[in-house]
Formats: structure tokens, sequence, C-alpha cells
């Protein structure tokens, strides 16, 4: 039997007992994408960048659901933290935090040294916490930081805001790195609020994909390469390309639950490949069909 449907190191999976399949089908799993790889090799452009009094950054924005955050632990994963040549030390080259649910100076450099297993005290001001920000970030060689949910921002009041922008602003003009903002499309209005922040800011849109787009196909195909069945299910033919695009509505994260959940069905029953009928037995709704069932439930 043949299975050039899929990638060499997929094939050997099928070595594997169904329950081991479908733990592996079951764990995350990146899919290189044209765009996703152009923002990748922006990253790696400001990644590289040369220190100076005024660094570039990027912000990446797109729907909820649409693998900005896969993408950026993806590039987090291509720069690891890792131990000196002497053993006596860690670098921690890209610096990656999700931003509290309010613009909050303080719980901000919290999770930063939380995230950089340094002990501090949460009663210290917002100003010590900086000076022990700014040493142990320089002391590690972090090259980068990273915001995800940049959004959350807009969460506090205008003086909130206005102060958090500042942070922002002061931890990439210290420590001379890159900042990239992530977020859905209100993280654009947040990051506007500052205009001198924004004017350093270039934009990295990941749009919804689009069904007949050749892009899109090639998606299928390297979801499909990636699961190991099998059988041949070919996605990106007419019909099941676009049954699987009316139920997920162009999210590239909704595609990757949907496939992964028809991926074990296709192994409990036995075909082994993913079908029209297999699809429409699932127990799945659309994203927008989601929120119009929510709001009927509330009574909105």
């Amino acid at each position: 039997m043949s299975f050039e449907h899929l990638t060499p190191k997929t094939q050997e999976l099928l070595e594997l007992n169904n329950d081991e399949r479908i733990k592996v089908i079951r764990s995350s799993r990146w899919v290189g994408y044209p765009r996703a790889k152009q923002v990748l090799h922006k990253l790696e452009e400001l990644f590289n960048y040369p220190k100076n009094d005024r660094m570039p950054n990027l912000l990446i924005i797109g729907d909820t659901n649409n693998g900005k955050t896969a993408l950026v632990k993806r590039f987090c994963n291509m720069h690891p933290a890792e131990d000196t040549p002497e053993g006596d030390a860690i670098i921690f080259p890209v610096l990656y935090i999700e931003c509290p649910p309010k613009p909050d100076e303080g719980r901000l450099y919290d999770e930063i040294l939380g995230k950089l297993y340094q002990k501090f005290k949460e009663r210290d001001n917002a100003g010590k916490k900086l000076s022990q920000v700014l040493k142990v970030c320089e002391k590690i060689g972090v090259r980068m930081i990273i915001l995800d949910e940049v959004q959350h921002i807009l969460a506090g009041s205008g003086h909130q805001q206005r102060l958090f922008l500042n942070v922002i602003k002061t931890l990439g003009n210290k420590l001379k790195v890159p900042i990239v903002a992530v977020g859905i499309r209100e993280a654009y209005n947040a990051i506007q609020a500052d205009a001198q922040l924004a004017n350093r800011f270039e934009l990295a849109p990941l749009p919804r994909w689009r069904l007949g787009d050749e892009d899109y196909e090639r998606l299928l195909a390297s979801f499909e390469a990636l699961l190991p069945l099998r059988e041949s299910s070919s996605l990106y033919e007419n019909q099941v390309a676009n049954k699987l695009f009316s139920m997920t509505e162009g999210y590239i994260g909704e595609l990757s639950r949907l496939l992964s959940k028809a991926a074990e069905g296709a192994i409990q029953n036995g075909e082994e490949r993913i079908t029209l009928n297999l699809l429409n037995s699932l127990d799945w709704v659309a994203p927008s069909d989601r929120k119009r069932q929510m709001d009927k439930i509330l009574g909105i």
C-alpha cells in the first residue's frame, strides 16, 4: 500500500496502534503556509536587527482563532532558551508574554519576572520592578519581546492605556530590542493611541482564508500530509474543501480542530480517511452559528 499522501515522518506513525495515533492527532502541530512564512521571515529580520535608539516593531493582527499565537510560539520554538557554553547561566533570546486582562504596569512586570524564573516581591513599586526587569533581560540576552493579546490594553481607562503604552515604549527603548505586539483587530486601535509608538510598528495582518484560493487548497494538502491516516482523503478536492470551509468559515484554528476531530473519527470507524459523510456526522457547529446559539440562549 502506498502512503504518498503523507510526509515520511507521518508515514512512520502508521506503525502505532489506533489509540497512539489518536493521541498524536490530538497533539499540537505546525502547518506552514505562505503568509505565515512571510511573517516568520519578518520576525527573523527583526530578531537580527542591530541595536539602535529607534528599534522597529511589528504588530500582528488577525481574527480570533486565526493562527496568530501559534505563529509567534513557533518563532519562540525556533529560538529557545538555552544554557551558556559554560553552563553557569541561561540565554533567553525571545520573551513571550501575554498581556494582563487590564493594562496594569506592575502586573506586566510580574508576568515578565515570573516567566524568567526571577524572585520578586509583589508589593514592590512599579519603578523597582522595572529596574529588575531591565537588569535581568540584559543579563540573559533578551533580543525580542512578544506581547500577545495587546487588545487587553483597551480594557483600562484612558490614563491606564497611556501608561501601559509608555511601558511598552520604555522596554523597547531601554533594552534596544524589537517589540512584537499580537492581537485581534482592536489591537491596532490600542497601539494607535500613542502616535509616537504607532509610528514604529509595521502592520502584519493575518487574513482569513478564502474559498477557491490556491493557498487554501495547499493548506488542506499540508494538513492531510500530517494526519496519520492510511488512506488519502483528498481534502483539497472541491466538495470536501467546500464543506470544510463552510464548517470553519476560513479560520485556520477552527480547521485544525475540525480535521483533528474528523481524523479521530476516521480511525475509529475504520475508514482511515475523511469523507463528506464523516464530516456531516460530526457534532460540529460553525463559529458564527455558535454565537447565534449563545445569543438565543441568553435572549439577546
